[in-house]
């Protein structure tokens, strides 16, 4: 599945609900299915920078596409990450650096969350396309 085609899946999923409070707990059961990053790899380097809470985000390369792994302390925050990986692991690092992430204004995600989570949520990308371009710059 393309970056995009998984993007559309997650407006479609988000448009069945009707209201916010609905949309924050599908965030937060989103993210109770997260694949946990390894307890090895919740280290400082590992922390996203400019998140409210912790977030670990831990990256390999296999076969020419990238796969995340995460954890969070924060149960919405680990929904909001369970996003982005579902977006964007087992992707190739180009199309992760091509990719445009304006499915997050689409389903309103960014403008629901407090400043300090949206800025959270900004990092978070970040350190994903870091990632693509680390490995994108190794191959």
């Amino acid at each position: 599945m393309t970056i995009k085609d998984i993007q559309e899946e997650i407006i479609d999923e988000f448009s069945m609900f009707d209201d916010w409070d609905e949309r924050y707990q599908y965030v937060i059961d989103l993210g109770k299915t997260l694949p946990l990053a390894e307890e090895q790899y919740k280290t400082d380097e590992n922390i996203i920078k400019g998140c409210q809470s912790r977030v670990w985000l831990h990256a390999e390369e296999k076969g020419g596409k990238v796969f995340f792994t995460a954890d969070s302390d924060a149960i919405l925050t680990k929904g909001i990450i369970a996003i982005l990986i579902r977006v964007f692991s087992g992707q190739e690092p180009k199309d992760i650096l091509e990719a445009d992430t304006e499915f997050i204004d689409e389903i309103g995600l960014k403008e629901h969350l407090s400043p300090t989570r949206a800025n959270g949520l900004v990092s978070m990308v970040k350190q994903i396309k870091m990632y693509a371009l680390a490995f994108s710059a190794k191959n």
